[in-house]
């Protein structure tokens, strides 16, 4: 079937993974945060009480990602997609039924486990396992592709919440996972080995830089030496801080900009402006984001986060917050292409999938960690706003030590 495709059939994958990582969107704070305030409401819960059930169940949800990685690598993504789109939608279907805290927070784990943790492990790698010369083009397409289906889903969601109620929301989203898994297993395939033909570097007249290449002259990294490798922990805390960031300033989007005098409907264009402005960024660093730029180009994102967060508590007018939510749309663009290709870019694809997982935790940590330390601020302090300085500290920190990242010497011993 591959063989007599008419193009790359690697491309299918990377369409396959964008509608998969768009279907993470219940278990992914930008998605609960369109349904926390009616949630609260519904089981009387504090902010900082939720933030602390977000927290672990998101902390054992991304337990997920390990296993999955070490799946994939074994089973390949063909499999595990439909297992877990299976899992999600079960997950999420028993959300929608939950009558108490206790089952709340099972469901969380479980949504957040399948969705935030595995399945984006899954989406990612379906695009790594088929792509080397030509990875940051088809992570660029992907990003890109996946904007257009956060905005539409963040939308689409966010009307049926008003609409329906968050459970019939939930519910229609538990469908529409179940509904996808024929389309994945007819679709996604395993690699290009698996199906009998080369790989996009081999047929790639003139690959602008080969990550791999068919006289042996690189090598892949395994688990364990990409672990050792100081450019994989840059990497990976500095997309983790984004991840921290965004999941703080999402899962309270209304609250926060309550605060600085704005309305629901400010705080639904917010999130819309957030997702839709990536667009522009994603095409950029699919261009940009090679083995030689990734250190330049996450620096560069991660210093402009850190100055749109200082300036966030400032903000006073609705063309001041579409600006910033315009400049944070920009960077969640860049970060997001650098997350999703450095380590097949950095590390190669032998046991990317093993590497992503492990990639895929620290963020989902830090996710978990943000909106804790911004829910207790804001119980002892009534306000949110302080808590902007210091996660943009921590974002100029990471963009120090991005600037400087050292790229990982994949060249043979017996080519050097």
């Amino acid at each position: 079937m591959t063989k007599s495709f008419p193009c790359y059939y690697g491309w299918i994958n990377v369409w396959m993974a964008a509608v998969a990582m768009t279907a993470t969107l219940p278990g992914r704070t930008h998605g609960l945060g369109l349904i926390s305030k009616p949630l609260l409401e519904n089981f009387k819960i504090s902010e900082s009480n939720f933030a602390v059930v977000n927290l672990w169940s998101t902390l054992l949800g991304a337990t997920f990602a390990i296993p999955m990685g070490l799946l994939i690598d074994r089973f390949g993504v063909r499999w595990m997609s439909v297992i877990v789109l299976a899992g999600l939608s079960l997950s999420v279907f028993w959300m929608s039924q939950v009558s108490s805290a206790l089952e709340l927070f099972f469901c969380l784990t479980l949504v957040r486990g399948f969705g935030q943790s595995a399945l984006s492990t899954v989406s990612i790698a379906m695009v790594s396992k088929w792509f080397r010369g030509r990875l940051a083009m088809a992570m660029g397409l992907f990003a890109v592709l996946l904007t257009f289906g956060f905005v539409g889903t963040v939308l689409g969601v966010g009307w049926a919440v008003g609409e329906f109620g968050w459970r019939s929301a939930w519910q229609m989203i538990a469908w529409s996972l179940l509904g996808s898994i024929p389309f994945f297993w007819h679709l996604v395939r395993r690699s290009p080995e698996a199906c009998n033909v080369l790989p996009d570097f081999e047929v790639t007249a003139n690959p602008s830089e080969p990550i791999d290449s068919v006289d042996g002259t690189w090598r892949d990294y395994t688990l364990a030496e990409s672990l050792r490798s100081s450019a994989f922990w840059v990497v990976a805390l500095a997309t983790s801080t984004f991840n921290l960031v965004w999941s703080s300033i999402t899962l309270f989007n209304e609250a926060i900009l309550k605060e600085l005098g704005f309305g629901q409907s400010s705080a639904v264009e917010m999130m819309a402006y957030l997702t839709g402005m990536g667009l522009i960024s994603n095409l950029i660093a699919g261009k940009l984001v090679t083995r030689k730029h990734i250190g330049h180009l996450l620096g560069s994102g991660m210093f402009a986060m850190g100055l749109a967060l200082v300036l966030f508590p400032q903000i006073d007018s609705m063309l001041q917050l579409r600006i910033y939510g315009a400049a944070m749309g920009l960077v969640g663009g860049i970060i997001t292409v650098v997350h999703f290709a450095a380590w097949g870019q950095l590390f190669g694809r032998q046991a990317i999938g093993s590497i992503q997982g492990v990639a895929q935790v620290t963020t989902v940590i830090a996710s978990a960690i943000g909106p804790v330390c911004v829910a207790t601020y804001a119980d002892l302090k009534s306000t949110h706003l302080p808590t902007f300085y210091g996660m943009a500290a921590l974002a100029l920190t990471m963009a120090v030590a991005s600037f400087l990242l050292p790229v990982p010497d994949r060249l043979r011993a017996d080519s050097k």
